[in-house]
């Protein structure tokens, strides 16, 4: 990447266009992300609040072992202890991802962009629901089987999982017409993580709980805590979370991808910053 002109977000976003010239006028708060123990809907969890219109906050897709591409049914890169992603990461966050198989492949679920580019794809992915960051860290959230086929390759990050929780600000639990059937996933209670955004786009929110709960249980709180769209994350042995280096919930088994946050004061590489600017200029997943 050497002799490309490093572009910061802020810089990009004073430069023009519609839709970024409105991110750049966004109110911003003084911290980019903040994580802590917190309540709602008779639950206790980690809330992690990213604020999506911050210049210095960028969302990655770590995998194990440094991979560049994700397992699949083609090729396996592993899985690795969630303590050395978090030190090899040096996110200000980094929280499980999505699920993958059991077998010898570890293989992946679903479609996943990072940086801009494709870290696993198929023409033929319909299952699930897909969280997409599109131009100006605008997010959406589709479910292939319900809506449309998400536009992957319109994604700056994107990582599919499921069952959805909420649409359009009120409870969607449909496992079955998404294609979930393991009943680890989509019946009584257990250890979950959760995805989902605000209703402006402007604020992402995670969240690890404390104890089990079910799905119904997990959309009350995603709507509670104030998101519009929201979606279940792998759990059980896969729930993991550290903030700034310390790890506040332990994996219960090596992991083959993480979600990872950068901020200002846990800065993105900079071929991760390069790429979201690069991204901007074409809206589409490098080839």
């Amino acid at each position: 990447m050497t002799g490309y002109r490093t572009l910061g977000r802020r810089s990009f976003l004073a430069l023009g266009g519609a839709a970024l010239a409105q991110g750049a006028g966004l109110i911003r708060p003084a911290q980019a992300v903040q994580a802590g123990r917190s309540s709602a809907a008779g639950q206790s969890f980690y809330l992690t609040t990213v604020n999506l219109s911050d210049p210095n906050t960028f969302l990655h897709i770590g995998l194990a072992n440094n991979a560049t591409q994700a397992n699949s049914a083609q090729r396996s890169f592993g899985a690795e202890p969630f303590p050395n992603m978090v030190s090899r990461l040096r996110a200000a966050v980094v929280a499980n991802g999505t699920f993958f198989a059991q077998n010898a492949q570890l293989t992946v679920m679903g479609n996943m962009v990072s940086g801009g580019r494709f870290l696993k794809y198929s023409q033929w992915e319909n299952f699930g629901t897909t969280l997409g960051l599109r131009v100006g860290n605008r997010p959406e959230m589709v479910t292939a089987r319900a809506e449309r086929t998400p536009q992957w390759d319109r994604h700056w990050f994107s990582i599919t999982c499921g069952p959805r929780l909420l649409r359009g600000g009120s409870p969607w639990i449909n496992p079955a017409l998404e294609g979930f059937s393991d009943p680890r996933v989509i019946s009584g209670a257990a250890a979950r993580t959760a995805i989902g955004f605000s209703q402006d786009g402007q604020r992402l929110m995670l969240v690890n709980f404390n104890n089990n709960v079910t799905l119904q249980q997990e959309a009350q709180v995603m709507q509670a805590i104030g998101c519009h769209e929201a979606m279940n994350l792998d759990g059980g042995g896969s729930s993991a979370l550290a903030s700034r280096g310390q790890v506040l919930v332990p994996a219960g088994r090596p992991l083959t991808n993480v979600i990872a946050v950068y901020t200002a004061q846990a800065p993105a590489p900079t071929w991760l910053q390069q790429s979201w600017a690069r991204f901007q200029l074409n809206g589409r997943v490098e080839s």
